[in-house]
């Protein structure tokens, strides 16, 4: 039925495994305080993010900083899917966000 080969290269944030790095390709925010709430904290298309754990607390890096993401951010947030990102003995912040 297909003639090429294809990937599914875009993926929620949700489906992300730890280790795993996405790129933010498209934001879907259920109301305008979830939209500056991304937008405040960095996360904008084209913004590159590592989930670091799911597990009790959704974790993810964005350069430097180490984030706790709420339900409603972690849902709204749509990656391209990128290779694992190697970690390194970088000093990082943590900052919850709700």
């Amino acid at each position: 039925m297909f003639n090429q080969t294809f990937t599914v290269a875009g993926s929620s944030l949700r489906l992300l495994k730890p280790g795993e790095r996405g790129v933010v390709t498209r934001l879907k925010a259920t109301n305008d305080v979830a939209a500056q709430k991304l937008r405040a904290i960095g996360i904008t298309p084209g913004t590159s993010i590592t989930v670091e754990q799911r597990f009790p607390r959704f974790v993810v890096r964005i350069g430097g900083n180490r984030l706790t993401l709420s339900e409603t951010v972690i849902n709204a947030v749509y990656v391209r899917i990128s290779s694992p990102q190697v970690s390194g003995n970088r000093r990082m912040t943590m900052t919850a966000v709700n």
